[in-house]
Protein backbone atom coordinates (compact mmCIF):
# COMPACT_ATOMS: atom_id res chain seq x y z
CA UNK A 1 0.00 0.00 0.00
CA UNK A 2 2.85 2.36 0.82
CA UNK A 3 4.50 1.68 -2.53
CA UNK A 4 1.22 2.45 -4.36
CA UNK A 5 0.84 5.76 -2.50
CA UNK A 6 4.39 6.66 -3.44
CA UNK A 7 3.61 5.95 -7.12
CA UNK A 8 0.40 8.10 -7.12
CA UNK A 9 1.97 11.03 -5.23
CA UNK A 10 3.96 12.42 -8.22
CA UNK A 11 0.82 12.26 -10.42
CA UNK A 12 -1.23 14.16 -7.84
CA UNK A 13 1.46 16.78 -7.48
CA UNK A 14 1.57 17.26 -11.27
CA UNK A 15 -2.21 17.67 -11.39
CA UNK A 16 -2.16 20.26 -8.60
CA UNK A 17 0.67 22.13 -10.32
CA UNK A 18 -1.29 22.23 -13.60
CA UNK A 19 -4.35 23.58 -11.82
CA UNK A 20 -2.28 26.24 -10.07
CA UNK A 21 -0.76 27.46 -13.36
CA UNK A 22 -3.99 27.64 -15.37
CA UNK A 23 -7.07 28.00 -13.18
CA UNK A 24 -6.12 31.17 -11.26
CA UNK A 25 -5.27 33.06 -14.46
CA UNK A 26 -8.62 32.15 -15.98
CA UNK A 27 -10.57 33.22 -12.92
CA UNK A 28 -8.63 36.47 -12.73
CA UNK A 29 -9.53 37.27 -16.34
CA UNK A 30 -13.16 36.21 -15.96
CA UNK A 31 -13.47 38.41 -12.90
CA UNK A 32 -12.63 41.52 -14.92
CA UNK A 33 -14.66 40.48 -17.98
CA UNK A 34 -17.81 41.85 -16.33
CA UNK A 35 -16.48 45.42 -16.34
CA UNK A 36 -17.96 47.50 -19.20
CA UNK A 37 -16.15 50.36 -20.99
CA UNK A 38 -16.15 53.82 -19.45
CA UNK A 39 -16.51 57.46 -20.54
CA UNK A 40 -18.93 56.84 -23.43
CA UNK A 41 -19.30 60.04 -25.48
CA UNK A 42 -21.26 60.92 -28.64
CA UNK A 43 -19.90 63.88 -30.62
CA UNK A 44 -21.74 65.84 -33.32
CA UNK A 45 -19.16 67.29 -35.71
CA UNK A 46 -21.74 69.12 -37.81
CA UNK A 47 -22.12 66.31 -40.36
CA UNK A 48 -25.93 66.36 -40.13
CA UNK A 49 -26.36 62.98 -38.43
CA UNK A 50 -22.98 61.31 -38.95
CA UNK A 51 -21.92 61.05 -35.30
CA UNK A 52 -18.63 60.07 -33.66
CA UNK A 53 -18.81 57.57 -30.74
CA UNK A 54 -15.87 57.21 -28.31
CA UNK A 55 -15.24 55.27 -25.09
CA UNK A 56 -12.42 54.22 -22.76
CA UNK A 57 -11.36 50.76 -21.47
CA UNK A 58 -12.49 49.89 -17.94
CA UNK A 59 -9.97 50.81 -15.24
CA UNK A 60 -9.52 47.14 -14.34
CA UNK A 61 -7.89 46.52 -17.75
CA UNK A 62 -4.90 48.78 -17.12
CA UNK A 63 -2.52 46.03 -16.01
CA UNK A 64 -4.11 43.23 -18.01
CA UNK A 65 -1.78 42.05 -20.78
CA UNK A 66 -2.56 38.37 -21.20
CA UNK A 67 -6.06 38.93 -22.70
CA UNK A 68 -7.05 40.04 -26.18
CA UNK A 69 -9.52 42.89 -25.85
CA UNK A 70 -12.33 43.97 -28.15
CA UNK A 71 -15.50 46.00 -27.77
CA UNK A 72 -19.00 45.30 -28.96
CA UNK A 73 -20.84 48.46 -29.99
CA UNK A 74 -24.60 48.38 -30.44
CA UNK A 75 -26.74 51.29 -31.65
CA UNK A 76 -30.36 51.60 -32.65
CA UNK A 77 -30.75 52.29 -36.36
CA UNK A 78 -33.90 54.40 -36.64
CA UNK A 79 -33.84 54.11 -40.45
CA UNK A 80 -34.08 50.30 -40.25
CA UNK A 81 -35.91 50.29 -36.88
CA UNK A 82 -33.52 47.67 -35.47
CA UNK A 83 -30.30 47.33 -33.48
CA UNK A 84 -26.95 47.16 -35.30
CA UNK A 85 -23.91 45.53 -33.63
CA UNK A 86 -20.22 45.60 -34.54
CA UNK A 87 -17.06 44.34 -32.82
CA UNK A 88 -13.90 46.39 -32.98
CA UNK A 89 -10.56 46.62 -31.17
CA UNK A 90 -10.69 50.39 -31.54
CA UNK A 91 -12.05 52.90 -29.03
CA UNK A 92 -14.19 54.85 -31.49
CA UNK A 93 -16.67 54.38 -34.30
CA UNK A 94 -18.74 56.66 -36.57
CA UNK A 95 -22.35 55.85 -37.48
CA UNK A 96 -25.35 57.45 -39.17
CA UNK A 97 -28.32 58.62 -37.07
CA UNK A 98 -31.60 60.42 -37.59
CA UNK A 99 -31.23 63.52 -35.44
CA UNK A 100 -35.01 63.97 -35.28
CA UNK A 101 -35.16 60.82 -33.11
CA UNK A 102 -33.41 59.47 -30.01
CA UNK A 103 -29.80 58.36 -30.37
CA UNK A 104 -29.26 55.15 -28.37
CA UNK A 105 -25.80 53.60 -28.00
CA UNK A 106 -24.42 50.84 -25.75
CA UNK A 107 -20.97 49.22 -25.59
CA UNK A 108 -19.63 45.96 -24.01
CA UNK A 109 -16.14 44.59 -23.39
CA UNK A 110 -15.13 41.31 -25.05
CA UNK A 111 -12.16 39.21 -23.87
CA UNK A 112 -10.49 36.19 -25.43
CA UNK A 113 -7.17 34.34 -25.36
CA UNK A 114 -5.26 32.10 -22.96
CA UNK A 115 -6.78 33.78 -19.93
CA UNK A 116 -10.26 32.63 -20.91
CA UNK A 117 -9.18 29.17 -21.99
CA UNK A 118 -9.59 30.15 -25.66
CA UNK A 119 -13.25 31.11 -25.32
CA UNK A 120 -14.77 34.53 -26.03
CA UNK A 121 -16.27 36.25 -23.00
CA UNK A 122 -18.55 39.31 -23.30
CA UNK A 123 -19.25 41.45 -20.28
CA UNK A 124 -22.68 40.95 -18.77
CA UNK A 125 -22.99 44.68 -18.17
CA UNK A 126 -22.73 47.51 -20.68
CA UNK A 127 -22.39 51.27 -20.74
CA UNK A 128 -25.31 53.04 -22.42
CA UNK A 129 -25.94 56.58 -23.58
CA UNK A 130 -29.28 58.01 -24.80
CA UNK A 131 -29.30 61.39 -26.50
CA UNK A 132 -32.59 63.22 -27.00
CA UNK A 133 -33.30 65.19 -30.20
CA UNK A 134 -32.57 68.89 -29.93
CA UNK A 135 -36.00 69.96 -31.27
CA UNK A 136 -34.92 73.47 -32.29
CA UNK A 137 -37.26 75.82 -34.14
CA UNK A 138 -40.92 76.82 -33.94
CA UNK A 139 -42.96 73.62 -33.50
CA UNK A 140 -45.01 72.66 -36.56
CA UNK A 141 -43.01 74.70 -39.10
CA UNK A 142 -40.96 71.85 -40.59
CA UNK A 143 -41.08 71.41 -44.37
CA UNK A 144 -43.14 68.51 -45.73
CA UNK A 145 -42.78 65.97 -48.54
CA UNK A 146 -38.99 66.12 -48.92
CA UNK A 147 -37.93 63.96 -51.90
CA UNK A 148 -34.91 63.69 -54.19
CA UNK A 149 -34.77 62.42 -57.79
CA UNK A 150 -31.53 61.48 -59.57
CA UNK A 151 -32.45 62.17 -63.21
CA UNK A 152 -30.85 59.58 -65.50
CA UNK A 153 -27.82 59.50 -63.16
CA UNK A 154 -26.85 62.96 -64.42
CA UNK A 155 -28.06 65.43 -61.80
CA UNK A 156 -29.93 65.41 -58.51
CA UNK A 157 -32.96 67.53 -57.68
CA UNK A 158 -34.52 67.68 -54.22
CA UNK A 159 -37.89 69.30 -53.52
CA UNK A 160 -40.08 69.93 -50.52
CA UNK A 161 -43.46 71.42 -49.69
CA UNK A 162 -44.48 74.12 -47.27
CA UNK A 163 -46.32 73.72 -44.01
CA UNK A 164 -49.72 75.33 -43.26
CA UNK A 165 -48.31 76.59 -39.95
CA UNK A 166 -45.29 78.17 -41.63
CA UNK A 167 -45.30 82.00 -41.55
CA UNK A 168 -45.76 83.71 -44.92
CA UNK A 169 -42.33 85.33 -44.81
CA UNK A 170 -40.49 82.05 -44.16
CA UNK A 171 -37.28 81.26 -46.02
CA UNK A 172 -35.95 77.71 -46.19
CA UNK A 173 -32.27 76.77 -46.32
CA UNK A 174 -30.83 73.40 -47.37
CA UNK A 175 -27.45 72.04 -46.28
CA UNK A 176 -25.83 68.73 -47.25
CA UNK A 177 -22.82 66.63 -46.26
CA UNK A 178 -21.06 63.44 -47.42
CA UNK A 179 -17.73 61.83 -46.67
CA UNK A 180 -16.00 63.84 -49.40
CA UNK A 181 -16.72 67.10 -47.58
CA UNK A 182 -14.93 68.42 -44.53
CA UNK A 183 -18.00 70.35 -43.44
CA UNK A 184 -21.60 70.80 -44.52
CA UNK A 185 -22.24 72.86 -47.65
CA UNK A 186 -25.30 74.89 -48.76
CA UNK A 187 -27.51 74.23 -51.78
CA UNK A 188 -25.80 75.46 -54.98
CA UNK A 189 -29.03 76.47 -56.81
CA UNK A 190 -32.40 76.90 -55.12
CA UNK A 191 -35.67 76.20 -56.93
CA UNK A 192 -38.23 78.97 -56.55
CA UNK A 193 -42.00 78.44 -56.64
CA UNK A 194 -44.40 81.31 -55.96
CA UNK A 195 -41.55 83.42 -54.68
CA UNK A 196 -40.57 80.79 -52.08
CA UNK A 197 -37.72 78.29 -52.03
CA UNK A 198 -39.17 74.89 -52.80
CA UNK A 199 -36.15 72.76 -53.70
CA UNK A 200 -32.51 72.50 -54.71
CA UNK A 201 -30.87 71.63 -58.04
CA UNK A 202 -27.43 70.00 -57.86
CA UNK A 203 -26.59 70.24 -61.58
CA UNK A 204 -22.83 70.51 -61.94
CA UNK A 205 -22.27 69.44 -58.33
CA UNK A 206 -20.36 66.19 -57.89
CA UNK A 207 -22.18 63.85 -55.51
CA UNK A 208 -20.93 60.32 -54.70
CA UNK A 209 -22.96 57.19 -55.30
CA UNK A 210 -23.12 54.32 -52.76
CA UNK A 211 -22.43 56.76 -49.95
CA UNK A 212 -24.79 58.34 -47.43
CA UNK A 213 -25.63 61.95 -48.24
CA UNK A 214 -27.13 63.85 -45.34
CA UNK A 215 -29.53 66.75 -45.81
CA UNK A 216 -30.79 69.35 -43.40
CA UNK A 217 -33.61 71.80 -44.15
CA UNK A 218 -34.13 74.67 -41.74
CA UNK A 219 -34.86 78.36 -42.16
CA UNK A 220 -36.04 81.57 -40.60
CA UNK A 221 -39.22 83.61 -40.26
CA UNK A 222 -40.57 86.63 -38.42
CA UNK A 223 -41.81 84.30 -35.66
CA UNK A 224 -38.42 82.65 -35.18
CA UNK A 225 -36.33 79.85 -36.70
CA UNK A 226 -38.13 77.09 -38.60
CA UNK A 227 -38.16 73.56 -37.23
CA UNK A 228 -35.18 71.59 -38.54
CA UNK A 229 -35.61 68.36 -40.50
CA UNK A 230 -32.92 65.82 -41.41
CA UNK A 231 -32.78 63.25 -44.22
CA UNK A 232 -30.23 60.72 -45.40
CA UNK A 233 -30.14 58.80 -48.68
CA UNK A 234 -27.90 57.29 -51.35
CA UNK A 235 -28.50 58.80 -54.77
CA UNK A 236 -28.16 55.57 -56.78
CA UNK A 237 -31.47 54.59 -55.14
CA UNK A 238 -33.23 57.70 -56.46
CA UNK A 239 -32.74 57.27 -60.23
CA UNK A 240 -35.47 58.30 -62.69
CA UNK A 241 -34.69 57.38 -66.30
CA UNK A 242 -35.40 59.45 -69.37
CA UNK A 243 -38.63 58.92 -71.28
CA UNK A 244 -38.46 56.46 -74.18
CA UNK A 245 -38.74 58.57 -77.32
CA UNK A 246 -39.78 56.18 -80.09
CA UNK A 247 -41.74 52.94 -80.23
CA UNK A 248 -41.67 50.80 -83.37
CA UNK A 249 -44.82 48.75 -83.97
CA UNK A 250 -45.40 46.49 -86.97
CA UNK A 251 -47.18 43.30 -87.93
CA UNK A 252 -45.26 40.07 -88.27
CA UNK A 253 -46.04 36.57 -89.50
CA UNK A 254 -49.50 35.33 -88.59
CA UNK A 255 -50.74 38.87 -87.84
CA UNK A 256 -48.49 39.06 -84.79
CA UNK A 257 -47.77 42.49 -83.35
CA UNK A 258 -44.04 43.17 -82.98
CA UNK A 259 -43.07 46.04 -80.68
CA UNK A 260 -39.53 47.22 -79.99
CA UNK A 261 -37.91 50.36 -78.59
CA UNK A 262 -34.54 51.88 -77.72
CA UNK A 263 -33.20 51.98 -74.18
CA UNK A 264 -32.43 55.46 -72.77
CA UNK A 265 -28.86 56.65 -72.93
CA UNK A 266 -27.46 56.36 -69.42
CA UNK A 267 -24.20 55.46 -67.68
CA UNK A 268 -25.37 52.23 -66.01
CA UNK A 269 -25.35 48.66 -67.35
CA UNK A 270 -28.25 47.63 -69.57
CA UNK A 271 -29.03 44.57 -67.44
CA UNK A 272 -30.12 46.93 -64.63
CA UNK A 273 -33.13 48.18 -66.58
CA UNK A 274 -36.65 46.80 -66.46
CA UNK A 275 -39.66 47.83 -68.51
CA UNK A 276 -43.40 48.02 -68.15
CA UNK A 277 -45.53 47.92 -71.30
CA UNK A 278 -49.13 49.07 -71.17
CA UNK A 279 -51.33 47.41 -73.80
CA UNK A 280 -54.75 48.85 -74.58
CA UNK A 281 -57.01 46.92 -76.97
CA UNK A 282 -60.30 48.03 -78.47
CA UNK A 283 -62.93 45.29 -78.55
CA UNK A 284 -65.67 44.71 -81.17
CA UNK A 285 -68.14 46.55 -78.95
CA UNK A 286 -65.85 49.59 -78.71
CA UNK A 287 -64.84 48.94 -75.10
CA UNK A 288 -61.14 49.28 -74.29
CA UNK A 289 -59.30 46.75 -72.09
CA UNK A 290 -55.89 47.44 -70.57
CA UNK A 291 -53.12 45.31 -69.07
CA UNK A 292 -49.49 45.80 -68.02
CA UNK A 293 -46.61 43.55 -69.09
CA UNK A 294 -43.23 43.49 -67.29
CA UNK A 295 -40.09 42.61 -69.20
CA UNK A 296 -36.31 43.04 -69.13
CA UNK A 297 -36.09 43.03 -72.95
CA UNK A 298 -36.54 45.96 -75.33
CA UNK A 299 -38.95 44.08 -77.57
CA UNK A 300 -42.28 42.34 -77.27
CA UNK A 301 -44.31 40.08 -79.58
CA UNK A 302 -48.04 39.52 -79.08
CA UNK A 303 -50.69 37.72 -81.11
CA UNK A 304 -52.89 40.07 -83.14
CA UNK A 305 -56.63 39.61 -83.66
CA UNK A 306 -57.31 42.42 -86.10
CA UNK A 307 -58.57 44.79 -83.39
CA UNK A 308 -56.90 48.13 -82.78
CA UNK A 309 -54.10 47.93 -80.18
CA UNK A 310 -52.07 50.73 -78.59
CA UNK A 311 -48.84 50.44 -76.60
CA UNK A 312 -46.76 52.73 -74.42
CA UNK A 313 -43.59 52.01 -72.39
CA UNK A 314 -41.84 53.21 -69.24
CA UNK A 315 -38.67 52.04 -67.47
CA UNK A 316 -36.82 52.05 -64.16
CA UNK A 317 -33.70 50.58 -62.52
CA UNK A 318 -34.18 46.98 -61.41
CA UNK A 319 -34.28 46.18 -57.70
CA UNK A 320 -31.10 44.08 -58.00
CA UNK A 321 -29.15 47.20 -58.96
CA UNK A 322 -30.80 49.68 -56.58
CA UNK A 323 -32.85 49.41 -53.40
CA UNK A 324 -35.53 51.52 -55.07
CA UNK A 325 -36.01 53.79 -58.08
CA UNK A 326 -38.65 55.84 -59.87
CA UNK A 327 -40.57 54.91 -63.01
CA UNK A 328 -39.86 57.13 -65.98
CA UNK A 329 -42.66 59.02 -67.69
CA UNK A 330 -44.75 57.05 -70.19
CA UNK A 331 -43.70 57.19 -73.82
CA UNK A 332 -46.06 58.44 -76.52
CA UNK A 333 -48.37 55.59 -77.62
CA UNK A 334 -47.93 53.57 -80.80
CA UNK A 335 -51.10 52.05 -82.31
CA UNK A 336 -52.02 49.53 -85.00
CA UNK A 337 -53.86 50.10 -87.20
CA UNK A 338 -53.27 53.82 -87.03
CA UNK A 339 -56.17 56.24 -87.16
CA UNK A 340 -55.93 58.96 -89.75
CA UNK A 341 -56.18 62.04 -87.68
CA UNK A 342 -55.76 65.65 -88.65
CA UNK A 343 -52.36 66.89 -87.65
CA UNK A 344 -52.31 69.57 -84.94
CA UNK A 345 -51.39 72.25 -87.49
CA UNK A 346 -53.74 71.09 -90.22
CA UNK A 347 -56.68 73.11 -88.94
CA UNK A 348 -54.69 76.31 -89.33
CA UNK A 349 -53.66 75.31 -92.83
CA UNK A 350 -57.35 75.11 -93.82
CA UNK A 351 -58.14 78.60 -92.50
CA UNK A 352 -57.22 80.39 -95.77
CA UNK A 353 -59.52 78.05 -97.71
CA UNK A 354 -62.39 78.85 -95.37
CA UNK A 355 -61.65 82.57 -95.66
CA UNK A 356 -61.48 82.45 -99.45
CA UNK A 357 -64.75 80.54 -99.62
CA UNK A 358 -66.48 83.00 -97.31
CA UNK A 359 -65.16 85.97 -99.29
CA UNK A 360 -66.36 84.40 -102.55
CA UNK A 361 -69.82 83.80 -101.15
CA UNK A 362 -70.04 87.35 -99.83
CA UNK A 363 -68.82 88.70 -103.18
CA UNK A 364 -71.50 86.72 -105.01
CA UNK A 365 -74.16 88.03 -102.67
CA UNK A 366 -72.98 91.62 -103.14
CA UNK A 367 -72.83 91.17 -106.91
CA UNK A 368 -76.32 89.72 -106.99
CA UNK A 369 -77.60 92.64 -104.95
CA UNK A 370 -75.97 95.16 -107.28
CA UNK A 371 -77.39 93.48 -110.39
CA UNK A 372 -80.83 93.49 -108.79
CA UNK A 373 -80.58 97.21 -108.07
CA UNK A 374 -79.49 98.00 -111.62
CA UNK A 375 -82.32 95.99 -113.13
CA UNK A 376 -84.84 97.59 -110.84
CA UNK A 377 -83.64 101.06 -111.90
CA UNK A 378 -83.91 100.15 -115.57
CA UNK A 379 -87.48 99.03 -115.12
CA UNK A 380 -88.40 102.21 -113.27
CA UNK A 381 -86.96 104.60 -115.95
CA UNK A 382 -89.66 103.92 -118.71
CA UNK A 383 -92.35 104.60 -116.15
CA UNK A 384 -90.79 107.97 -115.49
CA UNK A 385 -90.64 108.85 -119.23
CA UNK A 386 -94.29 107.94 -119.79
CA UNK A 387 -95.29 110.00 -116.78
CA UNK A 388 -93.39 113.00 -118.13
CA UNK A 389 -94.93 112.65 -121.61
CA UNK A 390 -98.43 112.40 -120.20
CA UNK A 391 -97.74 115.50 -118.10
CA UNK A 392 -96.55 117.51 -121.14
CA UNK A 393 -99.53 116.36 -123.23
CA UNK A 394 -101.89 117.51 -120.50
CA UNK A 395 -100.22 120.92 -120.38
CA UNK A 396 -100.48 121.41 -124.23
CA UNK A 397 -104.12 120.42 -124.26
CA UNK A 398 -104.91 122.90 -121.54
CA UNK A 399 -103.14 125.70 -123.41
CA UNK A 400 -105.16 125.16 -126.64
CA UNK A 401 -108.36 125.21 -124.81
Amino acid sequence: MESESRRTRPATLMLLLLMLTTWPRGTRCDRHAGDPPEDLVISDLGHLGHLQIRWSPPASFVNMTECSRQYQLEYFDTYMNSWTAIRTPRLEHAAQFDLMKEVRVRVYTVLSGPCTGGSVVKSSRYTELVQKPTGTGVVGTAVQGFACVYYNRKYLECTWGGNPKMPADSRQDLYFWHRGLKQADECPTYLISGGTRSGCNFTGKSLPEFSDINFCVNGSSSEGPLETTFYSLQIQNQVKLETTNTLHLQTGPGKQLELHWDAPVWSGPGRCLEWEVEHEQEGPDGEISSNQISTKQTSLTLPGDGQRSCFRVRSKVHMYCAEKSFWSEWSRPACHPEKKEVAPGAGWDLVPIYVYTAVAIIALLVLSLCVGLVLSRRVKQPDSLLTALFARHSEVSAAKA
